[in-house]
């Protein structure tokens, strides 16, 4: 995630809280007010605790292609290029028409300056290769995006193609700028003795990783866990960003990284990722299950376990001592790891080992709300390996019931500039 100005500590939502700790940029629709109000997708139902679930809508996966050649054992297959990829059908009668290919072409659109001079990690790309689409999409009418991407583009299918997709989005919680009655959850800034050490400056060996700590005396020390920063050891420094109502509601914003508070005057606050204490993510839903705590894993089931057991959900999520810290957000909006504003229901995260960032993906999965084509513009701490996503689905009602119980199944197509393909197929 290096490089990220916005990333979520602990991954896609459902899988972090249940596997594991995204990257993840989150834009709002409105940077000057509320989220305008949006109809719940049919067959939500609002549950005690006024959490919102949404049903998926059943769908039909297409499967995915056999592979015909399989990985070499003398490339690296922690890239696409190297685990190898199949050719994938035409897909001019696959790239479903209206909203969801409309909104993959704005993101495309606004990923292509990027994509055209980053350094594809996939191998499955060279800069120049996008020249052509890039140069289609400024103009391109909207209206007819599906013919956009079959005309521009081809498939491959990156390993076994065998996809999985969880899902995030924009929390919106209540917050005041300043402490007062109800709002006593510090929200806090980055601290000025939290250190990012390169450990490559010190080891070849260690080229690419990094540690967080702090310096205490003449060592570095882990910093402070949750557990001691919810406890007050930050308090009185003149970190609080702003105060959160409720302890729950700011610990899934935490898992998502970026969101928005709604203040006592009626105006917005707009908050992102700026920096993580050190300490590992863990993932509250695993555990929970493994103690026979909950039964179903969504957001919602994790939720109202912990206000309905206050004292032991305040232990529980401080078994997690990944701690997250905010700056205020303003201008255009958050950024994902492409460098460029995240698209609501537009934007994936993938792994940009086996996926181009910038690159669209054509998604058929047991859930059809996430099916057609979206475009890879962020990264994830728990986002890893081939055909593994997490889709942005924005902020409000509808974004949290679908974000918050996504788990699909099925295949997923890679699509590639026209002509880029023929030199990835080996005989």
């Amino acid at each position: 995630m290096a490089g990220n100005k916005l990333r979520r500590s602990g991954g896609p939502l459902l899988a972090a809280l249940l596997l594991s700790a995204c990257a993840g940029g989150m834009i709002p629709p409105s940077a000057n007010g509320p989220a305008p109000t949006r109809p719940l997708p049919s067959g939500s139902t609002l549950p005690s605790g006024g959490e919102v679930a949404a049903r998926p809508t059943p769908a039909t996966p297409r499967p995915a292609l056999p592979v015909t050649v399989p990985a070499d054992p003398a490339l690296d297959q922690t890239t696409a290029a190297g685990l190898g990829v199949t050719r994938g059908p035409d897909i001019a009668s696959l790239i479903p028409s209206g909203e969801r290919s409309r909104l993959a072409l704005q993101a495309f659109r606004i990923s292509c300056p990027t994509l055209m001079r980053r350094t594809d990690q996939s191998g499955l790309t060279k800069g120049a290769d996008w020249n052509n689409a890039c140069a289609a999409a400024s103009s391109w009418p909207e209206a007819s995006a599906s013919e956009f991407f079959s005309r521009y583009f081809e498939a491959v299918q990156v390993g076994d193609g065998a996809a999985f997709v969880t899902g995030y989005y924009e929390p919106e919680i209540s917050g005041s700028r300043t402490r007062q009655p109800g709002f006593d959850v510090p929200i806090y800034r980055r601290p000025t003795d939290l250190i990012d050490v390169d450990l490559g400056q010190f080891s070849d060996a260690l080229k690419g990783r990094t540690i967080r700590g702090k310096v205490s005396g003449s060592k570095f020390v882990p910093y402070d866990e949750r557990a001691q920063i919810v406890s007050g050891t930050l308090a009185g420094r003149g970190l609080e960003l702003a105060y959160a109502a409720d302890a729950v509601e700011f610990f899934f914003l935490q898992v998502q990284g970026s969101g928005r508070l709604n203040l006592p005057d009626g105006t917005v606050m707009r908050i992102g990722y700026d920096g993580q204490n050190g300490r590992d993510y863990s993932g509250i839903g695993k555990l929970m299950k493994d103690r026979g705590l909950i039964q179903a894993g969504s957001m919602q089931d994790i939720m109202q376990y912990l206000r309905a057991n206050p004292v032991e959900g305040a232990a529980i999520m401080n078994e997690n001592k990944s701690f997250v810290f905010f700056r205020e957000l303003t201008g255009a909006g958050p950024i994902g790891a492409l460098g460029v504003a995240v698209t609501a229901e537009g934007t994936v995260a993938a792994d940009p080992k086996y996926v181009p960032l910038g690159a669209p993906l054509l998604l058929s999965l047991d859930r059809a709300e996430p099916n057609g084509v979206w475009i890879a513009q962020d990264t994830g701490g728990a986002i890893k390996g081939a055909n593994r996503f997490d889709s942005f689905w924005g902020a409000g009602a509808r974004a949290r019931a679908i974000a918050g119980g996504m788990s699909a199944r099925g295949s997923a197509l890679v699509l590639l500039p026209i002509g880029s393909a023929a030199r990835l197929v080996r005989p």
